[in-house]
């Protein structure tokens, strides 16, 4: 693998579409269409949410993003690597750059949804400070969502 190298990019970045593209495809496979959780970009709080792209050299590999949900709490979405990339450090440093922002941006906490069909994410997560927490928000009813979440403390 080439040079890791992550960058902010906004919200129509082309390599970004194509990156969250894959990942819906993969969640289509594990989930219902309607337990698959998308952000609206057409919604125009989506100029507050900060995106993230993962190069190696060239090729756009990993995606990410935080989502404000209040003063405290961050939302982490749209997290995905591509499949030839995992288990090389990736995930982590994309994850990273994200808790840095959302550190950067006075939040307290960072909170995500997964579900039991993506084992590997829940293993990810659990690893790198992440615990199980009550649903909230959109989730709350969804029966396979399980949502994790961390204090970025001081």
């Amino acid at each position: 693998m080439s040079e890791l190298m992550i960058a902010e990019v906004a919200h129509d970045d082309v390599n970004l579409h194509r990156l969250i593209d894959k990942l819906d495809e993969d969640l289509l496979q594990r989930y219902p269409a309607e337990e698959v959780f998308v952000l609206d970009f057409s919604d125009p709080a989506i100029k507050n949410v900060v995106f993230m792209v993962a190069y190696s050299g060239e090729t756009a590999i990993g995606c990410g993003a935080i989502k404000p949900l209040d003063e405290t709490f961050m939302e982490l979405k749209r997290f995905y690597v591509e499949p030839q990339f995992r288990k090389n450090g990736v995930a982590g440093e994309i994850l990273q750059k994200l808790e840095a922002k959302a550190k950067e941006k006075k939040a307290a906490y960072i909170r995500l949804e997964t579900g039991a069909p993506q084992p590997e994410a829940i293993g990810f997560y659990k690893k790198h400070g992440y615990y199980e927490i009550e649903k909230y928000g959109e989730y709350v009813d969804c029966e396979s969502s399980l949502c994790y979440e961390k204090s970025l403390g001081s």
